[in-house]
């Protein structure tokens, strides 16, 4: 190349200016939540709740049938997905303090102090129900839960 040449460039001049079409761009994500109408939210919302009194028949089933209804509800409705998820926590989080509390109520048996928590024990087994109906009763009114 000599000095003062400068470089050539060709261009394609048959298509310039000219706008091609393109395929639509496809959504991002598929439809998220809202499928369910409001009292079937309402109504799979307390059901996770309550599923806490199959604990009285089984002893530790709750939990999975809290689950169960999220696993079946999680894409349907964030609502449900929510308060059953929460249910599950809640759950879990009751029976490893009542496990705990019974078991260290009867360690403390053999030494006859333990005789002092068998009615403390005996409510804390009932809270988680009550706990329970109050959740359930909530989310079949629509209420909101505030935490700080």
């Amino acid at each position: 190349m000599e000095r003062g040449e400068g470089v050539r460039v060709e261009r394609e001049t048959s298509n310039y200016g000219v706008q091609r079409e393109h395929e639509s761009w496809p959504a991002p994500y598929g439809h998220v939540g809202g499928t369910m109408s409001a009292r079937d939210e309402r109504t799979w919302s307390a059901l996770a709740h309550l599923s806490t009194f199959v604990n009285i028949f089984t002893g530790f089933l709750g939990p999975v049938v809290a689950f169960i209804i999220w696993l079946v509800h999680r894409d349907k409705s964030p609502t449900v997905a929510h308060h059953a998820l929460r249910s599950v926590f809640y759950q879990t989080a009751w029976l490893v303090a009542i496990a705990v509390g019974w078991t260290v109520t009867g360690l403390l048996m053999a030494v006859v102090i333990g005789i002092v928590f068998v009615p403390v024990m005996l409510l804390v087994t009932l809270a988680p129900f009550v706990q329970a109906s109050y959740e359930a009763y909530m989310a079949y009114t629509g209420g909101r839960r505030y935490y700080a």
